[in-house]
């Protein structure tokens, strides 16, 4: 699972992207400074690995993780190929949800490829151009379920109703996301089109350093503009962000976060928002040997759950010991949330809980 980093050129993708997973891409004041998209495993910041080193004292921790893809910028006309148009598609198209960074902040020293700030205007661009490619996508796929559905056949008729719907709402400058259509005739009719206005999208509005923690009258207006898509928006100032991961010390990082009015880096809130955006969830094992948190999507059953370590743990399933991450803190220990009756044994049927402590017993 990954996320893709979009938006126009020069809003501070590659700056951003740098920031949450130290990897150094190129970042420069000129448009197209990315064009093969960069790839970072970023660690998703959780505070009860933590908690969990420090009562298990294990000999190594491993964090979840999620993958973050620095996306070449768009343009006007991408969807008809122009600037790196056919490229820029094609990589959102292999993610499975989108961080889109607006500029929400003035300077003189940094170019906007449009020539003047304007976080709507360049939302409403890359939207368009996605939406134009979806429509080409939806209008292909209508014309073959057409001529099914002429002959009667009740699927194809359902499907053509269906694709109907989204194509009305793409050609009104509605995401496929926003569009009113059932859970049901999702998974039957809309997740085989793969349209880019359908993934979930998190807004990142890229501020400056004075802005970082009660946002401007641009992220306002970015708050308003997608209230309707029921979206997350979070304010960051990238740059100063990335200043303060120069730094070489813990507790000069912390200082210069308290100097702003920051708890965390906004890099963290970032990385925990996208995983969340991914559907992801986390459990975890505790041992002396290890502690570690695994990833699961929402709703993962517990054989599931164990695949994720191993495909043998999830063929070979017999049960799960869980104790919930609370009760194991509350006491201590395993053996000792073990004597409070806090351990619990689970079947083939058991829901995964964010955040629970979990041994599987299996056999092959």
């Amino acid at each position: 699972m990954k996320a893709g980093i979009v938006g126009l050129p020069n809003v501070g993708k590659s700056t951003l992207f740098n920031c949450l997973s130290n990897a150094k891409a190129q970042s420069a004041n000129f448009p197209f400074c990315t064009i093969e998209p960069n790839v970072g495993v970023v660690n998703v910041p959780d505070v009860r690995l933590e908690k969990l080193e420090e009562l298990v004292e294990p000999e190594r921790v491993i964090p979840a993780t999620v993958e973050i893809v620095d996306i070449a910028g768009l343009v006007k006309g991408a969807s008809k190929g122009e600037g790196l148009g056919n490229q820029f598609l094609g990589n959102i198209r292999e993610t499975d949800a989108i961080i889109h960074v607006l500029r929400c902040f003035d300077s003189e020293n940094i170019v906007h490829v449009d020539g003047s700030v304007d976080p709507i205007r360049d939302k409403e661009t890359i939207d368009i151009e996605l939406q134009l490619k979806d429509l080409e996508s939806v209008e292909k796929k209508l014309d073959k379920v057409k001529r099914a559905a002429k002959t009667g056949n009740k699927e194809a008729q359902k499907e053509q109703e269906i694709l109907l719907q989204i194509k009305e709402g793409l050609e009104s400058g509605t995401s496929v996301r926003a569009i009113d259509i059932s859970n049901d005739d999702r998974q039957a009719y809309v997740k085989s089109l793969q349209c880019l206005t359908d993934k979930p999208v998190l807004y990142v509005c890229n501020v400056d350093e004075a802005s970082a923690v009660n946002g401007n009258a641009y992220v306002d207006q970015v708050k308003k503009a997608v209230a309707p898509e029921n979206a997350e928006v979070i304010v960051l100032a990238v740059g100063t962000e990335a200043d303060i991961t120069e730094l070489d010390s813990y507790e000069e990082r912390q200082l210069f976060l308290q100097d702003m009015g920051l708890q965390e880096p906004g890099a963290s809130v970032l990385i925990r928002a996208a995983y969340k955006l991914l559907n992801q969830q986390t459990y975890f094992t505790a041992g002396v040997k290890e502690v570690r948190a695994w990833t699961v999507t929402i709703g993962a059953t517990a054989p599931q759950a164990a695949g994720v370590i191993h495909t043998d743990f999830e063929k070979g399933f017999i049960r799960a010991e869980v104790i919930q991450y609370e009760d194991f803190v509350h006491y201590g220990s395993e053996a000792k949330a073990r004597e409070a009756g806090k351990l619990g044994v689970e079947g083939k049927n058991y829901v995964v809980n964010d955040g629970d402590v979990m041994h599987f017993l299996f056999n092959v």
